[in-house]
This record gives structure tokens, C-alpha cells and sequence, in this order.
């Protein structure tokens, strides 16, 4: 029996198109979900060794943006807030950071930020401030946005620090058991509605007209009414997907978006070391900042005990890692910790079990870690939100318009955005 085409067809399954094709799913549009993984969630990706649960995409919830609360609550999932001390390596000193650093401070003026807009290094040289706290600021910067200093918009980060004031964003919480448990909860829920979802298919094609598109992948064609495209920015951006006719405006605006780099590490040793080492003032560990060193950042599992101690660098200085091999990486990472903590190398690598990371840069589906706006560019996500022929319509993290880039809660909203806005046309 040949089924119906669907009336919408979602490319991409992370939890922008996933979002998206539920909220039409349950306004009776029918829908096809199509995507290049073999599995949904985009740049989620969830590991799980014996008790241990490892992120090796989006880990943290950012304070309590109501859409992904919304969905949690549905899901009757565990959640558990990153609460516990968090420390920095400074001058060769391990200690709890200090509330009044300067480097962080020099960051609350973008609130007030105005124009004209410049990158954030440039913004950085009109301050008084060191050039040890111009590093931290730029090193903090760079790692949280997983952007280029030199290029990310100065306007952008105080719209950004005046959206996470609005959920609390200073605070972080973490999914019990798995991030991935909530794109395979809308998954389920799309299916429960009757809509289809291909994995492991890109779509190499896109044509269209008005009314009108049909996807190519490389087993079949699938022909609907409308397209919700929620690529991740980097993908749209390099063509890897060919749509004809181009949407020259939406390029445009894409260009004036930066996909940012980013790497991490999760290491699984035999015990948690840090809570160990006296004095016991590093028990409730979870953020490590130690900007001099390689990774900079670092953070455990805490409250929830585990072995496992997560390194992070984000921006330019992410590539030194992203070539590494898996051995030299633990080496890496052993070294850095063992100068942090005062111990041996070798004591550490006697410790250390495994380390576990995921290559975005390189990974075909994504081509990076996540979008910021650069210097110039602060309208073109609302750009990227204007249907084309009230046929395409974009969707994921690089189209929110609420300051949220980079976020779980932003691919959420946009997915949200662009199935109201297709809702809106068949009523």
C-alpha cells in the first residue's frame, strides 16, 4: 500500500526539528522527519558506560527557560543543579574563586552596550583592565560561546547576558540517566501521532516552488507542501545541502552568523582523585577554571557521584586538542590536571580508565559546536526566520531571536516558531 505524502516535511532531527514536527504532529499536520544520523538529537549525543552516564554534545541546562522545563516535566525525568564550589587555578594556586574577579566584571558593561557594533577583542581594548584579566575575560568568552574573540559581535554577548538574567542563566542543571532521554521522548511522541521519521538519510537535494518541495537522499525522493529546514548553521552555510532555487536571502543572512569550535574531553578514572586531596575543600567540587592552562575549563557530575571529570575548550584554541589522538589526548589531560591538583602525571594516569570525546568540526551533519552572531550581524537570525515563498521556512539554535544562540532552549523556541508559522497559514 503506498502511503499519503505528508504535508510538512522536517530535515533534520535534532531538537529544533524534532520540537517542530511534534507541535505539528499535534495539530493534525502530517508530517515526515528526515535525518543524516543514524539516531535523533542532533548535536545531543549520549553515551553510557556500565553506571556512568557520558555527554558528548549539549550537556547543561542554562537556568529555567520554560520550553525545556515544560518538557521535562512531561518526561517525569530527574534533573540535578550544578550547585557545588567552583574553583580557579590562578598564579599557581588552586583555590574557590574569588566573587569579585576583575576579569569577570569586565563583561557587565556589555549589558549597557552601544553601537556602533564591534567584536568583542575590540570592545576588550576600549577598558581599563590587565592583560591577565583581558586574557580571562577573552579565555571565559570564547569557551562559553565557542567563538573567535575577534569575532563575535560585542552587541550580541550583552543581548545574550540580558536573556540568561531572564531564566536565571547563572544557574545549570543536568538530565538524570541521559540528555538523550528527551529527543527519543519526542521522537516516541511523533511517531504516537502517525508521522514518519527516517534516520540515517540525507538529504543531498532540495528542490522546490512555490507549494511545492521534494527532498532527495540517496535511496528516495519525498515530495510535501512545505519544509522546515533546521540544518545546523555550518551545514546551510557550506551547501552540503543543495537547495534550488537558492534562497539567496537567507544565505545572506547566514553568512553574518559564525559556527563556533569547540572540544571536550570526559575522562572516566577509578575514583573521584579530587575529593580526596586535603584539605577536603574541593569534596562538592564542579567547576574548574583554570584559563592558563590546556583544557581551561573543567567540571565534574556533581551533586550525582561519579569518577568522570569533563574538560572543555571552546574558540580558536580548540583545534590544538580536535587533532590529537585519543592516547595523547589522556596524556594532555592527565598533565594539565596533575600541575592543577598538585600531583604526579604518572599517579593521575594510573588512575585514568578511559577518555571519551566526539569530533563536531569534522562530523558531516554538524561541521562545529554551535553558532554566535558576529560583529555586525545581530539581525540576521531574525532574517533566517522569514519564510521564503511561504514554502521553506529555517529553523534551529542559529535562528532564535531571543539571545539564547548555542542553546537547547533556542533550538527548542525556533522549532516552536516555525511550525506556528506554517499552523498560522492553514488556519
Amino acid at each position: 500500500m503506498k502511503s499519503s505524502p505528508p504535508e510538512v516535511l522536517v530535515i533534520g532531527a535534532g531538537m529544533a526539528g524534532l520540537t517542530a514536527a511534534r507541535a505539528l504532529a499535534e495539530a493534525g499536520v502530517s508530517v515526515t522527519l528526515i535525518e543524516a544520523h543514524n539516531r535523533v538529537g542532533g548535536r545531543i549525543l549520549t553515551q553510557r558506560i556500565g553506571d556512568d552516564t557520558i555527554e558528548l554534545g549539549a550537556e547543561f541546562i542554562h537556568g529555567r527557560p520554560p520550553e525545556l522545563w515544560a518538557l521535562i516535566a512531561e518526561t517525569g525525568l530527574e534533573t540535578y543543579e550544578r550547585d557545588g564550589t567552583t574553583a580557579c587555578f590562578t598564579n599557581g594556586s588552586l583555590a574557590p574563586c574569588n566573587e569579585d574577579d576583575r576579569a569577570f566584571h569586565l563583561l557587565e558593561g556589555l549589558e549597557d552596550f552601544t553601537g556602533p557594533d564591534v567584536s568583542f577583542t575590540q570592545y576588550l581594548s576600549t577598558l581599563k583592565a590587565t592583560d591577565s584579566e583581558r586574557i580571562s575575560a577573552r579565555s571565559f568568552v570564547e569557551g562559553f560561546n565557542a567563538a573567535d574573540a575577534s569575532q563575535i559581535s560585542a552587541a550580541s554577548l550583552g543581548l545574550q547576558q540580558k536573556a540568561e538574567e531572564s531564566i536565571e542563566g547563572d544557574r545549570a542543571f543536568y538530565v538524570g540517566g541521559g540528555y538523550d532521554q528527551l529527543p527519543n521522548h519526542l521522537a516516541k511522541r511523533i511517531r504516537d501521532y502517525g508521522s514518519t521519521i527516517h534516520l540515517d538519510t540525507p538529504v543531498r537535494h532540495l528542490r522546490w516552488s512555490s507549494g511545492r518541495v521534494e527532498a532527495t537522499t540517496d535511496t528516495h525522493i519525498v515530495a510535501a507542501q512545505q519544509a522546515i529546514i533546521t540544518i545546523p548553521l555550518s551545514v546551510l552555510q557550506h551547501g552540503t545541502l543543495a537547495i534550488e532555487p537558492r534562497p539567496d536571502a537567507i544565505l545572506s543572512a547566514a553568512s553574518q552568523l559564525r559556527m563556533g569550535n569547540a572540544f571536550r574531553i570526559t575522562l572516566r578514572f577509578r575514583d573521584p582523585f579530587w575529593k580526596n586531596l586535603p584539605p577536603a575543600k574541593f569534596e562538592d567540587l564542579s567547576f574548574l577554571f583554570s584559563f592558563g592552562e590546556m583544557p581551561p575549563v573543567w567540571w565534574t557530575t556533581h551533586p550525582h557521584p561519579s569518577p568522570l571529570l569533563t574538560g572543555w575548550v571552546g574558540g580558536p584554541r580548540s583545534a590544538a586538542l580536535a587533532i590529537l589522538s585519543s592516547s595523547a589526548l589522556a596524556d594532555r589531560a592527565c598533565s594539565t590536571l596533575a600541575h592543577i591538583f598538585g600531583l604526579r602525571t604518572a599517579q593521575l594516569c594510573d588512575l585514568l580508565l578511559d577518555c571519551y570525546s566526539h569530533d563536531w568540526r569534522n562530523d558531516p551533519f554538524s561541521l562545529g559546536a554551535y553558532s554566535y552572531v558576529a560583529a555586525g550581524g545581530l539581525d540576521a537570525p531574525r532574517l533566517l526566520t522569514q519564510p521564503v515563498a511561504n514554502t521553506l521556512f529555517f529553523a534551529g539554535e542559529h535562528t532564535d531571536t531571543t539571545g539564547h544562540w548555542g542553546t537547547v532552549h533556542a533550538a527548542m523556541r525556533s522549532g516552536l516558531r516555525a511550525a506556528q508559522q506554517i499552523i498560522d497559514l492553514r488556519t
